[in-house]
């Protein structure tokens, strides 16, 4: 019988090297840009996020409520490069997101309509809102980027290395505890270095230690279930990826997933500070 080849872990890891070759990069050297160019990042991302929503939701009428949804994120983005303020962008976000959920078919439909539109929302603004921010800018977002990257790497190699029990196998049948502790163990150390080589270049206040650590280790679990979540829709929807817009990752959802959760930690602190000060 003649052999066949497969296709094993080797290649799959290959190719998601592959890809994030290529998207390291280009994020790295938007958020050291910063301002229109690194809003256009997050607003293509966005954009893609919300259309890989609703189409796995089927959200109907599909292409009108996309269509919709897509000149909303377009509007918010241009209020934050123009320095709008927090009440017209909130205003004009829940005008458009109204307007795209009355449109969706259904109770359930109007549902996800709505889901996807707040759901892109959160990549398109928080991240550029970050970068901007007098007190985090590129610092804030490396310290981001840090987190989350170290905590989905060492996740998968502890997961694939020391296997063990099942964290959801409802959920998600090959995430392991050893590898959800190996990525908050990484996760965490990944934070604190980023602000502790910070601090000693000068570009940063001193910080506290204890309060660093509390803050990456909250990030890194919440990027984790912000993996879980991302796949408790897809097997709730069917599907195996979000889309295959990305080699070895699948689609930007399936990429974005647990930045979008730490995105959704940061975006709710600073909203409470705003709204506290």
């Amino acid at each position: 019988m003649p052999h066949v080849a497969k296709r094993g872990p080797s290649k799959e890891l290959t190719t998601r090297i592959a890809s994030a070759v290529v998207l390291i990069p280009l994020a790295l050297v938007a958020a050291y840009m910063g301002g229109w160019a690194f809003a256009l990042f997050w607003l293509a991302a966005g954009i893609a996020m919300m259309i890989e929503w609703t189409n796995m939701t089927r959200t109907e009428p599909l292409r009108l409520v996309q269509a919709v949804f897509g000149t909303g994120l377009v509007v918010l983005t241009a209020l934050l490069l123009a320095d709008a303020g927090f009440v017209p962008s909130a205003l004009a976000g829940l005008g458009f997101l109204v307007a795209g959920t009355l449109l969706a078919k259904g109770p359930t439909g109007k549902l996800w309509a709505a889901s996807a539109f707040a759901y892109a929302a959160v990549i398109v603004l928080v991240p550029p809102i970050v970068r901007e921010h007098p007190n985090l800018g590129l610092i804030g977002l490396l310290w981001m980027f840090a987190v989350v990257w170290a905590t989905d790497i060492a996740a998968y190699f502890t997961g694939r290395a020391l296997g063990g029990p099942k964290l959801w196998p409802a959920v998600s049948p090959k995430k392991t505890w050893s590898g959800f502790g190996g990525g908050l163990v990484a996760g965490t150390l990944a934070g604190l270095l980023v602000a502790w080589g910070s601090q000693r270049l000068g570009l940063m206040p001193p910080f506290s230690l204890r309060n660093t650590i509390i803050l990456s280790m909250i990030a890194s679990v919440a990027s984790q279930l912000g993996d879980l979540g991302e796949s408790a829709l897809k097997r709730h929807c069917d599907v195996k990826d979000s889309s295959h817009l990305i080699p070895g990752h699948g689609g930007v959802m399936d990429r974005l997933d647990g930045f979008w959760a730490v995105s959704l930690l940061l975006g709710l602190v600073l909203l409470i500070i705003w709204l506290a000060a």
